[in-house]
């Protein structure tokens, strides 16, 4: 596993505790940068990890627009919280980083979606991240 997808793991893990447990996202990366700290072999994952957690926070309200506007009859509120992660994650890789392809970025959060969400959620991942790459 690439430390990209191990960042972007990381990063579902922070989002989806965040999210679902009410915790304040400056406590769990605290948290985390002190257990990377400690863990030299998990530095590399850990620094992308917290850039996608920081450009997510950073640009939620536009992030989450276009997740709304793209997913055809969902709102965020009625997404899996796995799914909500995934697609605010995929969003901020295809709309703010020009190192990662958007391909790869879409069929990143597709695997992470089969991985880690319900059996309908990689075409849903796709289809929603898809349209936002072609809307950007």
């Amino acid at each position: 596993m690439s430390a990209r997808t191990k960042a972007r793991k990381r990063a579902l893990d922070i989002l989806f505790q965040s999210d679902v447990r009410g915790d304040e996202i400056a406590t769990i990366l605290a948290a985390e940068a002190k257990r990377a700290a400690n863990e030299p072999a998990r530095e590399t994952s850990w620094l992308y990890a917290r850039e996608i957690v920081d450009g997510v926070i950073d640009n939620k309200p536009e992030i989450d627009e276009l997740i709304t506007t793209f997913a055809k009859d969902w709102s965020l509120a009625r997404m899996p919280a796995v799914d909500r992660a995934l697609l605010r994650i995929g969003a901020w890789e295809i709309l703010y980083n020009d190192e990662v392809p958007t391909a790869v970025a879409i069929d990143e959060a597709v695997e992470l979606a089969k991985e880690f969400s319900t059996d309908d959620s990689g075409a849903f991942v796709h289809g929603v991240l898809a349209r936002i790459a072609r809307s950007s």
